[in-house]
């Protein structure tokens, strides 16, 4: 009679149990996996990275009880704001493009002012 030995194609070592199992545990499965994907995933985490930092930075220019504020294009490069990083983008009844880092959101007015504003809870 064959006998057929798997191995751990994470590890190496001899795997028991159903014929159809790849791993030996649950730590090389999620090894393996976190390896399979780690490029993705670092890409995925810079990009959320920076999308946190810019919505920091305009709930940081806009007090808290207030539904809109004015900056500048200088005070929001000051902290570090990266403009091509967005959630999304919405445009108002009047056609202007309104850019979203999560529920914060920004509107570029005439000489440089940004208008900042919190999307509502509904």
């Amino acid at each position: 009679m064959n006998t057929i030995t798997k191995v751990c194609i994470s590890c190496s070592k001899p795997v028991k149990g159903r014929t159809d199992k790849k791993f030996c545990n649950d730590y090389c499965r999620t090894s393996y996996n976190n390896q399979l994907h780690s490029c993705n995933n670092n890409y995925i985490r810079r990009i959320n990275h920076l999308l946190q930092k810019n919505r920091r930075i305009l709930a940081s220019l806009m007090p808290s009880t207030a539904t809109h504020s004015k900056t500048t294009q200088q005070q929001l490069q000051e902290k570090g704001f990266l403009f091509k990083y967005n959630t999304h983008c919405q445009a108002n009844k009047k056609g202007h493009q309104y850019y979203y880092c999560y529920d914060y959101g920004y509107l570029a007015l005439e000489g440089g002012q940004y208008l900042i504003v919190r999307q509502s809870s509904n």
